[in-house]
């Protein structure tokens, strides 16, 4: 064995896997890059292949995409039925954790608040908590589902809100973190309007 060429492969492997083409013909992706290696003229042109690519993953994030929303309506109908959760007009639900008493902000005004996070399969993607430090920003800097919220809630509120997609980052996801078509769920707490 050459281990050389078996770590490149290693390395080509996953990526491959990463982006998910996981169904190759191993024969034909051989062949390619026998043909480039050996100076050979390509079975396709790099045009067509190029086409070919883009047209496999578009529709592959449609199929995901398209699950991914399936999946969310799903949750929230089957969420919205729980004791002490607030579905609003828009879909977004919220349950309150602990209710405060103070002022309620308004779109313009900065608040200060914890919060935690997670995609819906529990993997948390931002926490102020760890961070030891409070965020401070604009109510309506932020996504839709907590501009909606924190007008909602009043100082010392701490809410767990569900965010459809459409509330959150939408079919762009947000970085490598928070994928497309994703719904949220943050733990939220409202400290101090500013």
């Amino acid at each position: 064995m050459d281990k050389f060429s078996y770590a490149l492969g290693l390395g080509i492997g996953q990526n491959l896997l990463g982006l998910g083409a996981k169904n190759l013909s191993v024969e034909d992706f051989s062949q390619a890059i026998k043909d480039i290696l050996d100076g050979k003229e390509p079975a396709i042109s790099h045009q067509e292949a190029q086409g070919i690519v883009q047209e496999h993953f578009a529709a592959l994030q449609a199929k995901i995409s398209e699950e991914s929303l399936k999946a969310e309506k799903v949750f929230f109908e089957q969420n919205g039925k729980k004791e002490g959760i607030v579905t609003t007009e828009s879909g977004l639900q919220y349950e309150v954790l602990v209710k405060g008493s103070g002022k309620k902000p308004s779109a313009s005004d900065q608040v200060k608040c914890h919060y935690e996070g997670k995609l819906m399969d529990g993997r948390m993607f931002d926490s102020s908590i760890k961070r030891g430090q409070p965020a401070t920003f604009g109510v309506n800097q932020v996504i839709p589902g907590w501009v909606e919220a924190l007008q909602l809630m009043e100082e010392g509120d701490k809410w767990r809100l569900y965010i459809p997609s459409e509330l959150g980052y939408g079919a762009h996801g947000a970085g490598e973190v928070i994928p497309p078509y994703s719904s949220l769920i943050f733990e939220v707490e409202l400290i101090e309007v500013l």
